[in-house]
């Protein structure tokens, strides 16, 4: 089963598909599936072109649509399915359905395929249903006792929150579901792939605004295909109170989604600290006028729902670092909620204007280190011949007691004692220059100083508008020292 060309990147997501449809032939029981991921992250992309290659059944629920006509939806899709007309009268139970649903996916599904029915936005119909998990638990128990019932059900959904609980603790399906496909945003090479752009210095821009969402791109009005249309693009777009990606709009969204959340007033403002600068629970308290207690609920929330996440200092034992997870949200909280009176007053271009320092500091600083993590992650072990990796990458706090001094070093690889990777990025309008090598050389001292194996270190240094000739002269003369710009970051 060759993914089609128009899914970009999910290579990983479309192998365990295909694995979860193909693996072990087709006369085994009933197989369950999940798949789960923030909306507009190309969940219903992916499932749509699984059931397009082996003729499966899809039906997707609606919301705030009552229980009725949920299964009167459901009911449609399945005679859809057989090119039959739907009688009109009110549907049977689920079930019947969901049995009826199988069935009918076994008989029309062409040989040498695994029958196939996918349920997109399955919280929805739990909303009204919540009784749909026991009956898939007995439908599924039933058939490894040789019911008869086979074929694949894959269950999606955006409420991250309903989707993990459906396999949480005691939880009807736990232990049950053989893909449990969590869909994560694509990588900063794939979203440049997916806007088709060609210039690091535009991708990487676009990339700190948007991130990797594929749903952001046919909302979107054009690609800016140089640093010069840049700024027309985002005040016609993620400024623009009229369209559908709105930044303030779209967060607002995104917080509805999750059923925890019954107050965004709360969450509005957590997120405007962290996206400010408050990094720890009691900071994020104290800039909300709240304690530290009083916010950890919501923050639980955010994290699970992948809008912040929690990074540890690699080499102390300190308190994790809370950063905005999503660059969208990010800009939002930074440049569009605190303008948003004069963005309704359609003044997007000043609003704009006046914000540059705080995206070039606050978002545009912050993600180009965040790149740099992935790219130490995610591409290095290969581009730099490290089939091992180079173990755990993160960020630490170095203290020099020598020089009384305090350094922080924004990429970091640990394996065991072992340190593998040391490395600076910097999103500045200068060049990098010598003094940035000395500085990561004397930190590599400290850190064997303080019994750390430094032997293999790789030294790197990361640059969004390049380096010195001093520089890459002196780096032309150590094998241990990598210099990345964003030509190199992108993979030129």
């Amino acid at each position: 089963m060759d993914k089609p060309d128009r899914i970009v990147g999910r290579d990983r997501q479309w192998g365990a598909v295909e694995r979860f449809l193909f693996d072990g032939g087709f006369d085994g029981p009933l197989r369950l599936g999940l798949v789960s991921g923030r909306r507009r992250t190309g969940k219903t992309q992916l499932l749509a072109e699984a059931c397009r290659e082996v003729g499966g059944l899809y039906s997707v629920c609606v919301q705030d649509e009552g229980d009725l006509a949920s299964r009167r939806r459901f009911a449609a899709d399945i005679s859809g399915h057989l090119s039959t007309t739907p009688t009109s009268a009110d549907p049977p139970d689920w079930e019947t359905l969901l049995r009826s649903a199988l069935e009918v996916a076994e008989r029309t599904t062409p040989r040498g395929r695994p029958p196939l029915v996918v349920i997109d936005e399955f919280p929805y119909a739990v909303a009204h249903a919540p009784e749909l998990p026991s009956i898939l638990q007995h439908l599924y128990d039933r058939a490894q006792r040789g019911s008869g019932l086979t074929g694949r059900l894959i269950l999606c959904g955006s409420a991250l929150s309903v989707m993990h609980e459906l396999l949480s603790g005691a939880k009807p399906l736990r232990g049950r579901v053989m893909l449990d496909l969590r869909m994560p945003p694509l990588d900063y090479r794939e979203a440049a792939q997916l806007w088709g752009i060609t210039d690091p210095q535009v991708a990487f821009r676009v990339h700190a605004t948007v991130g990797g969402i594929p749903g952001y791109r046919p909302l979107i009005l054009g690609t800016p295909r140089s640093v010069a249309e840049f700024d027309d693009w985002v005040i016609t777009n993620l400024l623009a109170v009229d369209f559908g990606v709105f930044t303030h709009s779209e967060v607002d969204y995104l917080l509805r989604e999750d059923p925890r959340i019954t107050s965004r007033a709360i969450y509005f403002d957590i997120l405007s600290a962290i996206a400010a600068g408050a990094h720890t629970p009691t900071a994020i308290g104290g800039a909300i006028g709240r304690d530290a207690n009083a916010v950890r609920y919501q923050l639980g929330v955010l994290e699970s729902a992948g809008y912040i996440s929690r990074m540890s200092d690699l080499l102390r034992a300190r308190k994790p670092t809370i950063t905005v997870a999503d660059p969208l949200i990010r800009f939002d909280r930074l440049i569009t909620a605190p303008h948003l009176g004069q963005l309704e007053f359609g003044r997007a271009a000043r609003v704009w204007s006046s914000a540059a320092p705080t995206f070039r500091s606050n978002i545009l600083g912050a993600h180009f280190e965040q790149l740099a993590r992935d790219w130490a992650g995610r591409f290095a072990p290969d581009e730099l011949n490290r089939p091992d990796g180079f173990g755990d990458i993160g960020f630490a706090t170095v203290q020099d007691n020598a020089g009384r001094a305090k350094h922080e070093i924004d990429v970091l690889g640990v394996s065991g004692r072992s340190i593998t990777l040391i490395g600076e990025a910097k999103a500045t309008l200068g060049r990098r220059g010598v003094a940035d090598l000395a500085r990561l050389d004397h930190i590599a001292d400290i850190l064997r100083r303080s019994d750390y194996d430094t032997t293999d270190a790789t030294i790197v240094l990361f640059a969004s508008s390049g380096f010195t000739t001093e520089l890459e002269q002196a780096a032309a003369h150590r094998r241990d020292v990598e210099l990345v710009d964003l030509d190199r970051l992108y993979g030129g």
